[in-house]
């Protein structure tokens, strides 16, 4: 029994994961906490669910639009309201993301209601992998599968490509970055892309097993503060693994303590190691 909810909690975390490294790269690219992240995650998987309800196609067809529409709304999203905030003082940026998120939110359950939606006819619904004594749902391990691949593209993206580079120098020192010709508005802009991104994968393969409603980021979002905190600020490696591990936490918390502990212990979790390590178990 332990092995099975263990085995629930890594392909979980594979999910948290993907959430975080959308999160930790606004971080340390532009050292903004963009607390309208959970909200580009329910946009995701509305859009999921009303391309499905409307045109009748599956989540996972409709994947790639999907990830092309979140990549819109971050690439908006800078544009619009964080490029005039950017250098701003204090916590400016800060609350300009939280109201945006609390607009989201609100436009959200005014334009389709607050009921939950459900997707319950993809492809995956209702099917299982059994491996052994391990029984898991087929939705769960496509989604964990869809979340490793698009964690290990935006590793290799930011790692190997010249693009990549770029984003990591702006992220090093933005003044040193322009005068060596580097576009860090272009980047900006094209790093709260890529986070939007991250988020409408996520959002798309969490449709298909998750209730859909307006605060339905909201839960995630604080998971991947947490997540990000704990990996360090700007570490894509560090959101991967402790989003596997509050993946672990969660379900193994749940199965010992009760569902309504699970959090409970994830955020006890993340208290300790911030005493022990305040930089994150990742962190430099």
């Amino acid at each position: 029994m332990l092995t099975q909810i263990i085995a629930t909690g890594i392909l979980m975390g594979f999910v948290y994961s993907l959430v975080a490294v959308g999160l930790t790269l606004t971080w340390g690219v532009l050292d903004i906490i963009n607390f309208a992240h959970g909200e580009f995650l329910m946009i995701s998987m509305y859009s999921a669910f009303w391309i499905y309800t409307l045109y009748n196609v599956d989540p996972l067809l409709s994947l790639p639009l999907t990830t092309i529409m979140a990549f819109g709304i971050g690439y908006g999203t800078y544009k619009v309201i964080i490029r005039k905030v950017v250098d701003a003082p204090g916590l400016t940026a800060l609350l300009a993301t939280f109201g945006f998120s609390l607009l989201l939110r609100n436009l959200a359950q005014f334009l389709w209601s607050p009921n939950y939606r459900f997707i319950n006819q993809s492809f995956v619904a209702d099917k299982k992998l059994t491996l052994g004594p391990i029984i898991i749902g087929l939705p769960q391990v496509f989604a964990a599968i869809g979340s490793i691949l698009m964690t290990l593209a935006i590793f290799y993206f930011i790692e190997r490509t010249k693009t990549g580079r770029a984003i990591q120098a702006t992220a090093l020192d933005k003044h040193t970055a322009l005068l060596m010709g580097i576009p860090t508005e272009k980047i900006y802009a094209l790093t709260f892309g890529i986070s939007g991104a991250c988020v409408g994968v996520a959002g798309a393969l969490m449709s298909t097993f998750f209730p859909i409603h307006p605060q339905s980021g909201a839960l995630y979002s604080l998971l991947a503060f947490v997540i990000v905190a704990l990996g360090g600020f700007g570490n894509i490696k560090g959101a991967l693994y402790s989003g596997i591990l509050i993946g672990i936490t969660e379900a193994v918390g749940g199965f010992l303590l009760g569902t309504q502990f699970k959090y409970a212990i994830v955020f006890l979790m993340y208290l300790v190691v911030i005493q022990i390590r305040p930089k994150g178990l990742f962190g430099w």
